[in-house]
């Protein structure tokens, strides 16, 4: 069956604005023009938007999108299995924080008692659960899955003082890392304070920490655009100056 852009769109849900944006990045294109320069999309673009669909349901980007949709190794089964599967983790998530917010609400009235741990109950878990949709196959092929279990039991162990500590100093290595890289140099003062700020970092999520596995994790960093991005957003070219930086500290 072939649907033109404006049966599409309200097929499943977009704008047609959405729908040729989509062709001019690259992304849907129609299957044909009509005679009277109508887009019209047959049974495979309707399958790719779906596709596409799910993806930015679970927050991957369009470049991001584009880049797997238009590999020559993309599975359609492989990739709706995947979808499934984050997207179950993703009901977990929600059934752990309506139950969160009911336990609350009772607390509130004085019909339970709610203590610290409890009320982070769900926020963890999607700490967690970002981590492995954005990275997990990277760093359990890299680390192992024994480790990456382990650090995510330990991140679901927080209390609340850590955890808010765990956000403080994240932000103060940002605000370190931006400042030592204007001044240029990896083996300053300032960038070495960097590497120390986010040696503390990495130790609330390792369980075991080793300069070996300091240097690799930011030579990842470098590797895997994912990263360079999250860095290149505090400064661009920040990822390879936190990388010499960390060689430097580690020797």
């Amino acid at each position: 069956m072939e649907y033109t852009i404006n049966k599409l769109a309200k097929l499943a849900g977009v704008s047609t604005r959405t729908l040729r944006y989509y062709d001019e990045f690259g992304l849907l294109s129609p299957v044909r023009m009509s005679s009277n320069d109508y887009r019209i999309y047959g049974q495979k673009e309707i399958d790719r938007l779906q596709q596409i669909l799910f993806y930015r349901e679970l927050g991957v980007s369009l470049e991001e999108i584009k880049r797997i949709l238009t590999s020559e190794n993309f599975d359609r089964q492989a990739a709706l299995e995947s979808h499934l599967s984050a997207l179950l983790a993703k009901q977990k998530q929600l059934n752990t924080l309506i139950a969160n917010v009911e336990k609350t609400i009772k607390a509130a009235k004085g019909e339970t008692i709610m203590n610290d741990q409890e009320k982070f109950d769900g926020f963890l878990q999607k700490l967690v659960d970002d981590n492995e949709q954005q990275y997990g196959e990277e760093i359990r092929e890299k680390y192992g899955d024994d480790a990456v279990d382990r650090s995510n039991a330990k991140v679901k162990g927080m209390s609340k003082e850590q955890y808010a500590e765990v956000e403080k100093l994240s932000a103060e290595l940002n605000e370190t890392l931006k400042a030592a890289f204007e001044q240029g140099d990896p083996a300053s003062e300032l960038a070495q304070k960097a590497c120390e700020l986010h040696k503390k970092w990495l130790c609330f999520f390792w369980n075991q920490y080793s300069k070996e596995a300091h240097i690799g994790v930011t030579q990842m960093y470098v590797d895997d655009p994912r990263f360079t991005e999250y860095y290149d957003k505090i400064a661009v070219g920040c990822a390879a100056f936190l990388r010499d930086a960390v060689l430097i500290y580690c020797k």
